[in-house]
C-alpha cells in the first residue's frame, strides 16, 4: 500500500526549525519499517519543502507555506491507500485522518498494526 505517514510537524515548536527538524525525523522514523513490511510510505512534507523552497517561503506560515504545505498532502492523500497516525497534536495530521476515513481508508495508529509489520 502506499501509505502517508501524520503526525506532528509544526505543532508544539513554536516555528522553532530544530524541533521542526525532529519532528519531521520521527515521521521519518516510521518509514523504513513501512518499508520493510511491503509498503511505500510517503510523508507530505517531502514533496512540500523542496516546493516551499522554490516558491520562497522564508518561513511557517507565510503565504507560499499556506499555499503549499497541506494542499500538497491533501493531493498526495488522494492517491495514498492507508494512513499511518502517529502520536502528538497535530491539526493538520487530525484533518489527513478525517479525509482518510471519509474516502474509506484504513487509518493505523501503530506500526504494528500495519498488515506486514514484523518488529525488527
Amino acid at each position: 500500500m502506499l501509505i502517508l505517514i501524520a503526525g506532528p510537524y509544526r505543532s508544539g515548536t513554536h516555528d522553532d526549525p530544530t524541533r521542526m527538524a525532529a519532528n519531521l525525523h520521527r515521521l521519518e522514523a516510521a518509514a523504513l519499517p513501512l518499508f520493510r513490511a511491503g509498503h511505500l510510505p510517503v510523508i507530505g512534507e517531502w514533496l512540500a519543502l523542496p516546493l516551499l523552497r522554490l516558491a520562497g517561503s522564508v518561513r511557517p506560515g507565510d503565504a507560499p507555506y499556506e499555499e503549499i504545505l497541506y494542499p500538497a498532502a491533501h493531493r498526495l492523500l488522494a492517491r495514498c491507500e492507508a494512513v499511518l497516525r502517529l502520536e502528538g497534536a497535530s491539526s493538520g495530521a487530525d484533518e489527513d485522518v478525517r479525509l482518510a476515513l471519509a474516502r474509506g481508508l484504513p487509518v493505523y495508529y501503530r506500526l504494528e498494526d500495519v498488515p506486514g509489520y514484523v518488529a525488527a
